[in-house]
């Protein structure tokens, strides 16, 4: 019997035990209500995951070929405001 492995996002739920902070808590449920709750907090994992793994990329890369150029990253603002925009998904950051 072979494993299915799931990329972030990605898969059936699983429940976990989770503690925060009742600050925390309550503004999540202000914000978004508690039928959303769960909702909400796994958008903000994944965001930080999908974070976490671009900087450990861009930490490989500098660590191979050097910095990255203005240049680059002006590029690289272009391009995913396009991609964001088009997907109607994240505002343009320029």
């Amino acid at each position: 019997m072979s494993e299915t492995t799931y990329s972030i996002g990605e898969g059936p739920a699983t429940r976990v035990s989770l503690s925060l902070p009742e600050g925390t808590a309550e503004a999540i449920r202000a914000r978004v209500g508690k039928r959303e709750f769960s909702a909400f907090i796994a958008s903000a994992v994944e965001r930080e995951l999908r974070g976490q793994v671009l900087d450990e990329y861009l930490a490989d890369y500098e660590s191979r070929v050097g910095p990255v150029s203005e240049q680059a990253r002006q590029r690289a603002r272009q391009v995913f405001d396009e991609v964001f925009v088009e997907e109607d998904q994240w505002p343009a950051a320029s």
